[in-house]
């Protein structure tokens, strides 16, 4: 397993890491995704961490809860050896507060966490979205209270827009307080939106990506394909509304151009489409989720091994799109405005 450093901090991290959205099926959107139980889960930490994984994700609404409660009972005994991701921000319940990034609702949501994890420290805390109703200020200075009781290690944003990540670097910078190490961000074959302004700012800053849904929810599995109907068991048919929005025929030429590869190389169609993200600039770990030990095991075949740069040229061509303004605009500056991936 290849470990990476984590943004401007001095943690190491494995490439991929466990995701635990398939750990709970606690209602009908997450049982779209799986429904792992504590035995599942625990044979999965097991896979995990002989193949070198030691870091797992959750998040306080998966399943409202029961994926951290999950995820506490599978790491019994072995708390020493693991990094554990979660998140907070999100409406946990009807209750008026218990929702978004004010003090209050963080340190509530921080305790519940720690008490589901079954543990005294949380190594990466992730606001789950930017919540435009508090102020940064605010919600900085909470994170920074957490940090400093021992309670959060790092901290680290998901889901924000380049003017969210970039103020709330700045206010930590001017107060001093701790910063986002890692932005957790949709990025996959078919939703490359992510190098149009985070991409940069996370060179700039030195914040490193986390990928979320890295398998374009679920389109790059190498089972959905033109011509054929969504297969029984895809999460395409709870979700497809929800996820990340992909032109059919966009993810289809994708695809065509992932078995070509898979042909060339042996590897699978979700194999090379993890691998091609190990190489993108920023990326510091990609979550891998399963619903069974065989989808993990084929998800950590995408590592020890790397496209080679025509067949890599060969999907950033089949997977292009055309940027929105002002993005298409700089291109054409390029001489001065130069940008980390090949959008043209």
């Amino acid at each position: 397993m290849e470990y990476r450093l984590l943004g401007a901090s001095g943690l190491k991290v494995p490439v991929l890491s466990l995701g635990t959205a398939t750990f709970g099926g606690g209602d009908e959107f997450f049982k779209a995704w799986g429904d792992t139980d504590v035995k599942q889960a625990t044979r999965m930490v097991d896979l995990a961490l002989e193949a070198g994984i030691n870091l797992l994700d959750t998040a306080d609404i998966y399943s409202r809860g029961l994926a951290e409660e999950i995820v506490g009972e599978a790491i019994k005994g072995r708390r020493n050896r693991l990094l554990i991701s979660t998140k907070a921000t999100f409406r946990f319940s009807e209750e008026i507060n218990d929702v978004g990034s004010s003090r209050f609702h963080l340190l509530n949501a921080c305790e519940a966490s720690l008490k589901r994890l079954k543990t005294d420290t949380i190594d990466i805390y992730h606001l789950h979205g930017f919540d435009a109703q508090t102020p940064v200020e605010e919600t900085l200075r909470a994170l920074e209270h957490l940090v400093q009781s021992g309670k959060v290690r790092y901290i680290a944003c998901s889901n924000f827009s380049g003017w969210h990540l970039m103020k709330s670097l700045s206010v930590s910078e001017k107060y001093g307080w701790s910063r986002f190490i890692a932005h957790q961000v949709y990025y996959s074959l078919v939703g490359r939106d992510y190098e149009w302004e985070l991409m940069p700012l996370g060179i700039d800053q030195n914040v490193g990506a986390i990928v979320w849904s890295p398998l374009g929810s679920g389109r790059l599995t190498g089972k959905i394909r033109r011509g054929q109907p969504l297969p029984q068991q895809s999460r395409l048919h709870k979700t497809k509304d929800i996820g990340p929005p992909v032109n059919d025929e966009h993810a289809f030429r994708v695809v065509d151009a992932l078995d070509q590869i898979s042909k060339e190389t042996g590897k699978t169609v979700p194999q090379i489409a993890l691998n091609w993200l190990l190489q993108r600039p920023t990326v510091a770990n990609v979550i891998v989720g399963a619903r069974n030990e065989e989808q993990l095991k084929q998800n950590l075949g995408a590592v020890g091994w790397n496209l080679t740069t025509d067949q890599v040229a060969r999907l950033d061509h089949a997977s292009h799109v055309t940027p929105t303004y002002p993005y298409w605009h700089q291109l054409n500056f390029d001489e001065r405005n130069p940008f980390p991936t090949n959008l043209k």
